[in-house]
């Protein structure tokens, strides 16, 4: 695999080795020695699994404190635009986000450490859409951000007119009364 690494510190982005032939495609998605050597200690712990459709925008998602999760997500069907939100104070990047493609068709991952908000919107008729948590989910300490926060700016590509969101989402605080992290 090869692993590129973001103007965001801690961010990445994955690359697999494919190889291909009359029967398919093979390649590997996840190598934990190569993963610590090249982004660091991570223990993935559990597995998560999505499926949307067209337009649904999931995010701008994050655990709160203790229950803050690191991802490596990837698109096994379809294609989603991917958002990244630095909600480390500390960092020279606080409040600074990066988006990125991933489909089927460029098997992209994105990992994302934890103290960022994350969400994706989905750009294929479907996508299913996979993640890797080092951190089990938390009903209480989670948390979502507007999509649409003027402060962070994020450009979506597709008319608002046109997202679908959860009520959660739809009722999310702005990026000046988020929680952030140090």
């Amino acid at each position: 695999m090869y692993y590129i690494e973001t103007e965001i510190n801690g961010v990445w982005l994955i690359e697999p080795r494919v190889f291909c032939d009359a029967r398919g495609y093979f390649m590997e998605t996840f190598r934990e020695e190569e993963f610590r050597k090249q982004v660091g200690d991570i223990h993935f712990v559990q597995d998560n699994e999505s499926r949307s459709s067209y337009g649904v925008l999931r995010g701008l998602h994050y655990q709160k404190g203790e229950y803050s999760q690191a991802k490596l997500v990837r698109v096994i069907k379809g294609r989603v635009w991917d958002v990244a939100v630095d909600l480390r104070r500390s960092s020279p990047t606080f409040g600074q986000h990066i988006s990125v493609e991933l489909s089927e068709d460029n098997k992209r991952q994105f990992f994302i450490p934890r103290g960022f908000a994350h969400g994706f919107l989905v750009l294929s008729d479907e996508a299913i859409f996979t993640y890797k948590v080092d951190n089990v989910y938390c009903p209480q300490a989670e948390a979502s951000i507007r999509f649409d926060d003027k402060d962070l700016g994020v450009s979506w590509p597709m008319p608002e007119d046109s997202l679908i969101l959860s009520e959660k989402d739809k009722r999310a605080v702005s990026f000046r009364e988020a929680e952030y992290f140090e």
